[in-house]
């Protein structure tokens, strides 16, 4: 548990690190593009963006309890969304850190580790799939459906052919043990654990469920995005303002870097100069959805997460 601890403190001062980096960024950028004074606009629709981004959440939450329910782990409501929201807290950090939170208050509730990272796989290639739908709204016309119809098919392809064959990675993890790689074996073994247990959902019903949700979930969120775009003035066809935030979105997570800092901004910037936006316009759209999307989920993953090791130091386990 205290080795856990170390992790989660090394991860927040990333996060920070981070996020000062962002806010240093936003600054020098303003120096030359005065975006703040644009920003202003956003703040008003600010409280109810983060509203939807919630109602977002939640219907992702949604998915991820019927999942555990079905494997047979029923968690209570109001604790199971906190620990679900605590994933959040360091999407920004290297190594998804966050996924190693839910883990940590789930195992709580009797959930074992093996189960959330099968529940994790199992609800990231739906999001895949349901931002690559929402995203060849337009890609087309945009001209980027088939660099990121290649990506997210080659995830799957992946996930696919190690969930079918786990002695790929149990190969990789008695090597990686025999070099005295222990840490990173023993990640690759949890690896193959929960690739072999999405093996549960792979019916109808399940895939039925955690596609819609799915859909409906990143729909609010290019919601938000069109709205914004809306109110800054942005006059360009609804598909593409749908559309744009998704691609964006799959560029960032193509890129591998925690949370696609940088990368989705600049998709998003560059797909919306194409569309003739001015580009300080475009750089506030940007900075504003992130706010409402990324920057928010790891606000209300901090907060579950406090809340959740204050309940902890309370009433620790006997």
């Amino acid at each position: 548990m205290s080795s856990s601890r170390a992790s989660i403190k090394r991860a927040v001062f990333s996060l920070v690190f981070i996020t000062l980096a962002y806010v240093t960024l936003l600054v020098v950028i303003d120096l030359k593009k005065d975006i703040f004074d644009e920003l202003v606009t956003f703040a008003s629709i600010l409280p109810a963006a983060m509203i939807i981004s919630l109602l977002s959440y939640s219907i992702r939450f949604y998915r991820w309890s019927w999942l555990l329910a079905r494997a047979g782990d029923s968690t209570p409501a109001g604790k199971g969304f906190l620990a679900y929201l605590s994933g959040f807290a360091l999407t920004a950090t290297p190594g998804k850190i966050g996924e190693l939170l839910r883990i940590r208050y789930y195992s709580h509730m009797g959930v074992r580790h093996q189960r959330i990272i099968s529940a994790f796989i199992y609800e990231r290639a739906f999001d895949l799939i349901a931002v690559l739908m929402i995203a060849l709204l337009a890609a087309f016309q945009l001209g980027a459906y088939l660099s990121i119809s290649v990506f997210v098919i080659c995830i799957l392809v992946l996930v696919i052919l190690l969930a079918k064959n786990p002695s790929w990675l149990g190969f990789i993890a008695a090597n990686l043990r025999a070099h005295r790689f222990r840490k990173l074996s023993r990640l690759v073994k949890a690896l193959r654990d929960g690739l072999h247990g999405i093996h549960l959902w792979i019916n109808p019903v399940d895939i039925s469920i955690s596609l819609a949700t799915g859909l409906t979930a990143w729909l609010l969120t290019a919601y938000v995005f069109v709205w914004l775009l809306s109110s800054l003035g942005v006059d360009i066809p609804t598909l593409y303002a749908i559309a744009i935030y998704p691609i964006a979105m799959l560029v960032g997570a193509a890129s591998m870097l925690p949370g696609g800092i940088g990368t989705t901004e600049a998709a998003i910037v560059a797909l919306l100069v194409a569309l003739e936006t001015p580009v300080t316009i475009a750089t506030v759209a940007a900075i504003g959805i992130r706010i409402a999307s990324m920057w928010f989920s790891i606000v209300c993953g901090l907060a579950a997460m406090l809340i959740l090791e204050y309940k902890h130091a309370q009433n620790p386990p006997g």
